[in-house]
């Protein structure tokens, strides 16, 4: 016997499809949705909708924009023989409010991931040879994350822009600040021996 009416069953299949959510919480958000006035839903339609007609990725660094190049890519103050490769347009705004970096970047829009079907061919390498050839880059840090596929992503890209002549570089990994020892894993321990500096 089914529990839900099927409108709200079909809410919950489309809502299940995102990220983190799953049939509890996909329950909990359509139920949120109904309780909302017309004009509410309204707005959240059209928003989703405008996304698909206003973003564009951009031509240099393929981030999402409504306008490009995007404001980063188009900022002159910028260090423009400098380039982080991110996976996706979340990290590169994360890299960017730290403040720390302040050269260019390159969205991968994936990982290298072989059992979901992601290959080397879905992550943009060739036009990100491309860039690093013509705007004459002179640094890739491979910013991805230090997961199984950030990793493999990293040592591919390290693969396709090594002959290039441009010098890569990695992020460190390591302890963060105010934690205890005692509490880390033996992965992040050993990063950040392997990534010490000097005092």
């Amino acid at each position: 016997m089914k529990s839900y009416p099927d409108a709200l069953e079909a809410l919950m299949a489309q809502l299940r499809k995102l990220p983190g959510v799953g049939p509890k919480t996909a329950a909990r958000l359509a139920f949120h949705l109904v309780r909302q006035p017309s004009a509410d839903l309204e707005s959240l339609a059209a928003a989703i909708l405008d996304i698909r007609e206003r973003l564009v990725l951009c031509s240099f660094c393929q981030n999402l924009t409504e306008i490009d190049p995007c404001p980063l890519c188009r900022d002159e103050s910028r260090d423009r023989h400098l380039l982080c490769v991110v996976e996706y347009p979340a990290d590169l705004v994360a890299i960017e409010n730290s403040g720390a970096f302040r050269g260019r970047y390159f969205v991968l829009h994936g990982t290298l991931a072989p059992l979901q079907g992601v290959g080397p061919e879905d992550l943009r390498l060739e036009k990100l040879k491309e860039i690093v050839t013509d705007a004459r880059i002179e640094e890739v840090i491979l910013a991805t994350n230090p997961t199984v596929e950030g990793n493999s992503t990293a040592l591919l890209l390290r693969e396709n822009l090594h002959p290039l002549g441009v010098r890569l570089s990695r992020p460190a990994c390591g302890l963060p600040v105010g934690a205890d020892l005692e509490y880390m894993d033996p992965v992040t321990i050993c990063r950040s021996l392997d990534g010490r500096g000097t005092l």
